[in-house]
């Protein structure tokens, strides 16, 4: 468990902010930020005022990284790049959360190393990761200018032979109850676009392996945007499922057999596979070393599918 409590004492009054500064050896905006999350208890009270002066029993919730043994595939001094597995998130969601790849960035990066852009948790490949707080602000601001380019990969169901766009707006949903989907296509929505090149179409399976490139960055914009065209990715449960299928993996209770039969494959077929971007004057173009083109063995053959419901 990364969330551990440590503690401590003092006789000492001391404003709250210079006790963490020092005992944490972090900076007075960090120390502030830790209070203000609630990481701080002084005689079994949680104190959130920074400046209040503290001593007596003092317990400080601490995150310490467990090596998983997820190394990181590149990095410099500023940042580092994985190759996240499927099925891990990249922040713990609730402090019970038993592993992450906080966990790798942290344990080979250092204390103020953090994830830079978002990636679904069944979706794998490369992650990008800062090392320091300037590199962090840097980072984030060119995935948020679009200055940093990324290509997926993805197993979807059907034949595709030509490569197409699709520029439909997406917008995230407010009700589930007809539908578990999360964004969907709308006028309302915020413009989205992304380009689709076929690589290879596997008659046996059914199934054809596509580079994407989203040009934006919405919530689940690949997902959504095959959906719309009738190519779900394979393994997804919640776009072009039932409502019954979708909300059984959202309670946890979709067993991989099952999911196989109703999705085409125990996890989403979804693989970030490149990063393009300048950092201090260096162009970087970093390729996931994982050969997804060989994942296609996931799939459920095609005549044990059930048909997918195009909702």
């Amino acid at each position: 468990m990364p969330f551990v409590k440590k503690i401590f004492h003092t006789d000492t009054p001391v404003p709250a902010f210079i006790y963490i500064m020092k005992t944490l050896g972090i900076s007075q905006a960090q120390a502030q930020r830790f209070i203000h999350l609630g990481k701080l208890c002084v005689n079994k009270e949680v104190i959130t005022d920074t400046a209040k002066k503290i001593c007596g029993d003092i317990e400080l919730e601490l995150f310490e990284p467990v090596d998983l043994g997820i190394k990181p595939i590149f990095q410099t001094k500023d940042f580092l790049i994985f190759d996240k597995p499927s099925n891990m998130l990249v922040h713990p969601k609730t402090r019970q959360t038993p592993k992450s790849m906080l966990d790798c960035i942290r344990f080979y990066g250092g204390n103020e190393a953090n994830s830079t852009h978002r990636i679904d948790k069944e979706t794998s490949g490369l992650l990008l990761a800062s090392k320091h707080k300037s590199s962090e602000i840097y980072l984030k601001g060119a995935f948020e200018k679009r200055v940093i380019h990324k290509s997926y990969l993805a197993w979807v169901e059907g034949k595709i032979d030509t490569p197409f766009s699709v520029n439909m707006p997406i917008k995230k949903r407010d009700n589930y109850d007809t539908n578990k989907h999360k964004v969907e296509i709308s006028t309302l929505g915020k413009p989205s676009y992304t380009d689709f090149i076929p690589i290879k179409y596997d008659e046996e399976l059914d199934a054809t392996l596509i580079e994407c490139y989203p040009k934006t960055g919405r919530m689940h914009q690949i997902r959504i945007h095959l959906f719309h065209v009738k190519h779900p990715i394979l393994g997804d449960p919640l776009y072009g499922r039932t409502f019954d299928i979708s909300n059984k993996y959202l309670d946890g209770k979709l067993d991989d057999s099952e999911r196989m039969v109703h999705t085409g494959a125990s996890r989403l077929m979804l693989h970030a596979q490149s990063l393009e971007f300048e950092y201090e004057g260096i162009r970087y173009k970093i390729k996931s070393l994982v050969n997804f083109k060989e994942l296609k063995n996931m799939i459920t053959p095609k005549e044990q599918r059930k048909q997918t419901t195009k909702n």
